[in-house]
């Protein structure tokens, strides 16, 4: 089975910033007067690790009320600029033109674009025409590893093919005045945009980042956990149970099993690499898997500056990791997502 490598990632962001002292400013004027609860729940915003984040649209754009054609119009317009941007530069990181790309697998779950973000931008950036599109849905914080591991797949099912992996994620854009309810105030105080990109082909001998074939389990009767109610003004953000309480308890079994599945020990891991949904996440994440407390340093950098972009953001952290990796030695990314499910992928670096 040959080795794929990680030739280049990109990142991008869109041009509007928010401070979280700005989005509580947003959130207590929007909820404190109509939601009984607001003031319990209001602690989230100095204890989520968030100092700001970009988001797709002006400020005043959130103000006002906005349908579900409006959201969407504003997802399909700043997604396809963000993909744009993420793809150039893991192109140019891997020095490979646009036109050597063999398959595009374009993960995004915030939105809906048919035709969908690849081929919206593939004569701006110069795909060929019989290029093979993927695009991947609904698996939300999980996304981007999903990606990733669907790109090494299709690399070796392609020897010597070159596949393009993008993840865009315009969260800010389900921001909902008229949810009066928990998970639409904490979304508010984590949530985030941004994009993402990679490009994979078989390894070559001077290639130092290579990618091994992702795990996958998903909890059974955990539907309910995480994921969107659709409504007529857009997507509705659920979080239906205490998450870090979960991953107390349940990801430790899992993580295991699949260091067993890529016959590896947990001696065997340089690092652990996550995907930050939260800092109390990150702590259960610590604890659950005896990971040194306060440890996952890039994590909680890539919070507090970025906030939490959904599948982008693990992508974020290994362009970060690998830039302050040690010459050698094998990182576990993981990240969780709605179904309720697991993904972790290898990546090794190599002297």
């Amino acid at each position: 089975m040959i080795d794929i490598a990680l030739k280049g990632l990109g990142t991008a962001l869109p041009q509007h910033r928010l401070s979280q002292s700005e989005a509580f400013i947003l959130a207590r004027d929007m909820f404190q007067n109509r939601f009984s609860d607001f003031d319990r729940i209001a602690p989230v915003f100095a204890n989520a690790g968030i100092d700001s984040r970009s988001i797709a649209m002006p400020l005043d754009w959130y103000l006002e009320p906005r349908g579900w054609d409006e959201r969407n119009k504003a997802y399909v317009d700043v997604a396809s600029q963000l993909f744009a941007q993420a793809a150039r530069s893991a192109l140019a990181a891997a020095d490979v033109p646009a036109a050597d790309i063999d398959a595009i697998i374009t993960v995004s779950s915030t939105g809906i674009s048919t035709p969908t973000l690849e081929a919206r931008v593939a004569a701006e950036l110069g795909f060929r025409p019989d290029v093979l599109r993927v695009p991947v849905f609904g698996m939300g914080c999980a996304g981007g590893l999903s990606g990733l591991a669907l790109g090494v797949q299709l690399a070796r099912a392609n020897t010597g093919g070159k596949i393009l992996v993008v993840a865009v994620e315009l969260c800010t854009l389900s921001f909902r005045k008229d949810t009066l309810t928990k998970a639409n105030i904490v979304s508010t105080a984590l949530f985030a945009d941004g994009a993402a990109a990679a490009v994979l082909a078989a390894a070559q001998p001077d290639d130092r980042h290579i990618v091994g074939p992702g795990c996958q389990y998903t909890w059974p009767a955990t539907l309910h956990i995480m994921g969107w109610n659709v409504t007529s003004e857009g997507l509705e953000v659920v979080f239906d149970r205490d998450i870090p309480s979960f991953v107390r308890s349940r990801i430790s079994h899992v993580v295991h099993s699949f260091l067993e599945r890529l016959s590896l020990t947990h001696e065997d891991i340089a690092r652990f690499g996550f995907h930050p949904g939260g800092m109390k996440v990150l702590e259960a994440l610590e604890t659950a898997l005896n990971i040194e407390p306060g440890s996952l340093d890039i994590e909680r950098d890539i919070l507090r500056e970025q906030g939490n972009m959904s599948a982008p953001t693990v992508l974020f952290v290994l362009d970060r990791l690998l830039a302050n990796a040690p010459a050698d030695g094998i990182n576990l990314l993981s990240a969780l997502g709605p179904g309720f499910s697991a993904v972790s992928v290898p990546v090794t670096v190599r002297s």
